[in-house]
């Protein structure tokens, strides 16, 4: 995969500028109040389709002054987005709480201030953004083949030689529709296959009896039985 020219740079700028309107809009009505994370770091995976899309967030849970109703604290918020420029959406009471969404470039801070309690809660977003192309999947090369079989051993009958999981090959996981990604099933997330452990090969004369069932080569045919006079 290759990355996406200046995607990753926009991402970033997109993220300082959620970061930056976050840290004012908390500082002014609930100045008490941290913000997580506190420092922008890296952003988050939001959507596991391929190519995979990245995210920045961050929230925050502040206390109202008893002296401030839940209206005018959504008010307040609703004012210091639209000085800020933000597009301002305010909601009626629901679910117990005003909602106040602000947008910007893509960038959502919402401010929901709970009517029954004194709780102030923060969450912001980016946009989910790719910064890579997608790549097609190449099956990769069985590290052993007939060819290549230690003295004594066979190709595991799992893999036949590939060493990785052959559920999702060697990736740990597997597509899904909905998901996007779901952990393997097989393997969990080990990547090796679980029956050679990644060798690609079993030692014949540790082989079990029902694993020699797997190879015909290796099950010795029934001894005839003796006729007695």
């Amino acid at each position: 995969m290759a990355e996406i020219p200046g995607a990753k740079a926009e991402l970033e700028r997109l993220g300082r500028l959620m970061r930056a309107q976050m840290l004012d809009l908390v500082a002014r009505l609930t100045p008490e109040a941290e913000v997580f994370p506190q420092k922008l770091g890296h952003p988050s995976v939001a959507d596991w389709h391929e190519p995979l899309r990245y995210t920045y967030g961050m929230t925050s849970r502040g206390a109202r002054p008893d002296t401030v109703p839940p209206a005018q604290m959504a008010q307040r918020a609703a004012e210091v987005l639209a000085t800020a420029g933000w597009a301002v959406a305010a909601e009626e009471e629901v679910t117990e709480a005003y909602c106040v969404t602000g947008r910007s470039e893509d960038v959502m801070i919402r401010v929901r201030v709970s009517t029954v309690s004194d709780v102030v809660l923060y969450v912001a977003e980016t946009p989910k953004m790719a910064l890579t192309t997608p790549e097609p999947f190449t099956r990769p090369e069985p590290l052993r083949t007939a060819d290549t079989l230690s003295p004594g051993h066979v190709l595991c009958y799992e893999c036949d030689g590939l060493g990785w999981c052959p559920c999702c090959y060697g990736r740990g996981w597997v597509p899904d529709s909905e998901r996007g990604r779901r952990r393997c099933r097989e393997c969990h997330q080990d990547r090796a296959c679980p029956i050679c452990r990644g060798a690609g090969e079993k030692y014949a004369a540790d082989l079990q009896d029902d694993e020699r069932g797997q190879y015909p080569e290796l099950v010795l045919p029934p001894t005839p039985l003796l006729r007695q006079e």
